[in-house]
C-alpha cells in the first residue's frame, strides 16, 4: 500500500470515531443498529416516519469505506429531512471493509426493512465513495433494480482508484477486502461494469470533485452516459467549492445537487449552478 494512501487513512482515523465489534446504537423506535457509537445522523432512522404524498420515496444514506452510518452525514441527512423525506442510514461490512458482495446483500435486507415500515414501493440511495458504487452490485446482481428509484453517488468508486495498491488487484484478500475490490483493474470492478453500467429504470447521478485524492482519477466516478444518467463535477456547479473526497458529503453544492436529483424526474440537472 502506498505511503500516500496511509496518510489518507490516518486522516480518516482522526475524523471517524473507532467502532468496536460490539458497539451498538439504537434507532428512535428502539430497534438496535450495530455500529456507530455516535448514533444516527440528524433526522435519520425515525422508524415511525410516514412518507408524505409529495415525498413518497424514502432515502437511505450509504457510507463509504472506513465510515459509519453517521460520520460526515449529518448535513446531508438534515437537508433531506427538512425537504420532507423519511431518511435512513445503515452500518455495513465492518466499516465497509468486507466483501462488497456481502455488503450489497446487507443493503438489500435494510432496504426491505425500510420498505416494510414505510409501505414504499421503492427507495432512493445516496452513497459516499464505496457507498455510491456498492449499491450498483445490489441493483445489477441481487434484484435491486425493482426497488431503487434514484442512486446518487458522492465521489463514487465506480471504476476504482489507481492509488490503493502498486499493482492491479484481481483477488479480494487481506484486512480490507473491499479495498482490493476497489482497486482500478480489479476483477470485481470488471464484472460490475461489464455490459450495462446503469441497468433498470433508475436515475443515476454521479457527483465528483476535481480535488479528490482518494478516487483517482476523479473521472473514474462517472458512469456511461445515457438518458437516465448525470455526471457532474461540483466545481462546474460552483467554482468556489473545493471539497475533496472525505468532505464531499458535507459540501453545500453536493447537497443541492443531491436534492435536485431526488425532487425531480430523472437524475440531477447537469448544468445546475449551486453558488
Amino acid at each position: 500500500m502506498r505511503p500516500f494512501l496511509l496518510s489518507i487513512l490516518a486522516a480518516v482515523a482522526l475524523v471517524l470515531v473507532p467502532v468496536s465489534a460490539s458497539a451498538e446504537g439504537t434507532s428512535r423506535s428502539g430497534i438496535p443498529l450495530p455500529g456507530s457509537p455516535l448514533g444516527d445522523p440528524v433526522g435519520a432512522n425515525d422508524w415511525a416516519c410516514a412518507p408524505a404524498a409529495e415525498r413518497p420515496t424514502p432515502v437511505i444514506l450509504v457510507h463509504g469505506t472506513f465510515g459509519d452510518r453517521r460520520s460526515l452525514l449529518d448535513p446531508i441527512s438534515l437537508a433531506m429531512k427538512r425537504a420532507g423525506f423519511c431518511v435512513y442510514s445503515l452500518d455495513y461490512g465492518n466499516r465497509a471493509t468486507g466483501d462488497i458482495r456481502d455488503s450489497a446483500a446487507h443493503l438489500g435486507e435494510f432496504i426491505e426493512r425500510v420498505r416494510e415500515v414505510t409501505d414504499a414501493e421503492k427507495v432512493s440511495l445516496v452513497g459516499h465513495s464505496q457507498g455510491g458504487m456498492m449499491p450498483r452490485y445490489y441493483i445489477k446482481n441481487l434484484g435491486g433494480a425493482a426497488y431503487v428509484e434514484d442512486l446518487v453517488g458522492l465521489a463514487p468508486s465506480n471504476h476504482g482508484t489507481s492509488i490503493l495498491m502498486d499493482g492491479g488487484a484481481t483477488e479480494a484478500t487481506g484486512l480490507c477486502v473491499s479495498c482490493a475490490q476497489q482497486t482500478a483493474g480489479s476483477q470485481f470492478l470488471a464484472d460490475l461494469n461489464a455490459d450495462d453500467e446503469t441497468p433498470g429504470d433508475i436515475s443515476y447521478t454521479q457527483i465528483v470533485t476535481a480535488t479528490d485524492e482518494v478516487v483517482v482519477p476523479y473521472t473514474s466516478g462517472f458512469l456511461a452516459e445515457g438518458p437516465n444518467t448525470t455526471n457532474v463535477r461540483i466545481q462546474d456547479a460552483c467554482a468556489l467549492d473545493l471539497s475533496e473526497h472525505l468532505l464531499i458529503p458535507m459540501s453545500a453544492s453536493a447537497i443541492k445537487l443531491t436534492l435536485d436529483a431526488l425532487t425531480r424526474e430523472g437524475p440531477a440537472t447537469p448544468a445546475l449552478k449551486t453558488c
